[in-house]
């Protein structure tokens, strides 16, 4: 266990929305319990956010409670976990991250998993991966003494999901930090490097995400459900605009494109790793 604490550590970080599933978290049974159709609730997420110059995830989270009391149905963490049971994911993610973590080992590096999502974290709670994370990073309830979801504890948007990669960056997990996030840590003694970290993201909504990691050293992934001609034009958008480094259709089994790929950057992680050792090395003598 103490060598093992030793290896570098390879962050594999994802969206989840299109990126581990196929659709949007709240359509596989929330929306349905509330008496809606998924395009008419986003519709009228999108006109409310529209109308008040709101932010749309504000608004989504606000849309959910609103319906689920006037349909009379439970708002607590354990019913929105329950939602996350029914989630669909895409081939070969629940075999995925043991595999992934079993081929690090092998190859001197410890893989851990994040999520960093605009979706709903009590529902990614609920699905039967949720287990794999370090820590997910997404929209959140907060709870009264009751236990009822009573407002929005963290929105997460399309823009402020960077704030989360600097967190992983220094080894912080906790969403409410204020104070270690701003603090000066020199390079070396930060948890993960950026140079480490692989984001996995499905469309326009993760590029600040994609096109930072990009910049500050590390690997940005498109990834595309199969057989879906427009996700994978968006994709390929994305890396005829240099935003990404690869792109990839999103089906995690072992020999596929997606996990070929992901194995050899953690090669080259390792690599990268071993020369910067060798080069520490010889400034010192």
């Amino acid at each position: 266990m103490e060598e093992r604490e030793k290896l570098p550590i390879v962050a594999l970080i994802y969206d989840f929305d299109g990126t581990l599933s196929p659709g949007n978290m709240q359509e596989y049974s929330f929306i349905g319990a509330i008496g809606k159709e998924k395009d008419e609730f986003w519709a009228e997420t999108a006109v409310m956010a529209q109308n008040q110059d709101s932010d749309n995830v504000l608004v989504y989270m606000l849309l959910m409670l609103e319906k689920a009391k006037e349909m009379g149905l439970s708002i607590r963490e354990e019913s929105f976990r329950n939602y996350g049971k029914s989630v669909e994911l895409f081939e070969g993610v629940k075999e995925w991250f043991k595999r992934i973590n079993d081929f690090g080992l092998e190859h001197g590096v410890k893989v851990e998993h994040y999520i960093n999502s605009s979706g709903t974290k009590e529902i990614i709670e609920g699905t039967s991966i949720a287990d794999e994370f370090k820590a997910i990073f997404a929209c959140s309830y907060y709870y009264n003494d009751k236990g009822d979801a009573i407002w929005p504890a963290a929105a997460v948007n399309y823009t402020n999901k960077t704030q989360f990669l600097f967190k992983i960056n220094k080894g912080i997990f906790s969403i409410s930090d204020a104070v270690m996030i701003n603090a000066s840590v020199p390079e070396d003694e930060k948890r993960v490097s950026f140079n480490n970290m692989v984001y996995f993201g499905d469309g326009e909504t993760d590029v600040p995400c994609m096109k930072l990691i990009k910049q500050l050293g590390g690997t940005s992934i498109a990834v595309y459900e199969p057989d879906n001609t427009k996700k994978q034009a968006i994709a390929e958008r994305l890396m005829k605009q240099d935003r990404v480094n690869y792109l990839c259709p999103a089906n995690y089994k072992e020999g596929e494109k997606l996990d070929t790929l992901v194995k050899a950057i953690i090669c080259k992680i390792k690599a990268d790793e071993d020369l910067l050792k060798i080069k520490k090395e010889c400034i010192c003598q």
